[in-house]
């Protein structure tokens, strides 16, 4: 009786079914994996990059050693502004030709961008090697590199603040403030503040 109600075409069918739908889920399961972890590679990626980029931001900064203002006696007042600076701790190599320099003053706001001139003009800013390791993998000079990358390195910023694009032909007069702030490459910020003394006369330069 019950070998007549079997149906073994049924039963074949059936398994075949199942089979097909085991499958289609198998490769809708790889699919999903293959995504994920691509996705997951990705990220990984990008939060890498992230964090290199921010690390980067922090260290690879510029370190203002002193600052010295050269003093006109018959204008009585700071002609150019020089900022002696090394690599921070930790940094990497800086290229000073990439490095930008925003000077606020009373009289406005002045980004200022490397110049090979040890004579700068306009809104540039010079170079000059003030003592450069003998081991470097590349000198640091005005005309050449200007790129820090031993930490006995350092460098002179000069800064003409009497340029009509700057300041102007005043410069910085005696009890005046600025603040100019390095910003590398790689998006590393130092700021210094210049303060001119109450008196200039007699003194051909002044620390700021």
């Amino acid at each position: 009786m019950f070998d007549k109600l079997r149906n073994d075409d049924d039963r074949g069918q059936v398994g075949i079914g199942t089979l097909i739908v085991f499958i289609a889920m198998v490769l809708v399961a790889a699919i999903a994996a293959g995504v994920l972890i691509n996705t997951a590679g990705f990220l990984q990626s990008s939060a890498e990059e992230t964090g290199q980029q921010s690390s980067d931001q922090i260290t690879n900064r510029l370190e203002v050693v002193n600052t010295v203002g050269n003093v006109d006696q018959s204008s009585g007042s700071v002609t150019s502004v020089e900022l002696t600076v090394k690599k921070a701790p930790g940094a990497g190599n800086i290229d000073l030709s990439s490095t930008i320099a925003q000077m606020v003053h009373s009289s406005g706001s002045y980004d200022l961008i490397y110049s090979d001139s040890d004579s700068p003009s306009g809104k540039k800013f010079g170079v000059k090697s003030v003592q450069d390791a003998p081991d470097s993998d590349t000198s640091l000079t005005s005309t050449g590199s200007a790129v820090i990358n031993d930490p006995a390195d350092r460098a002179k910023i000069t800064i003409q603040v009497d340029d009509s694009e700057i300041i102007g032909s005043n410069g910085l007069k005696e009890g005046d403030t600025a603040t100019i702030q390095l910003n590398t490459q790689s998006g590393g910020t130092t700021t210094v503040r210049l303060v001119v003394p109450e008196t200039l006369s007699g003194n051909s330069a002044v620390t700021l």
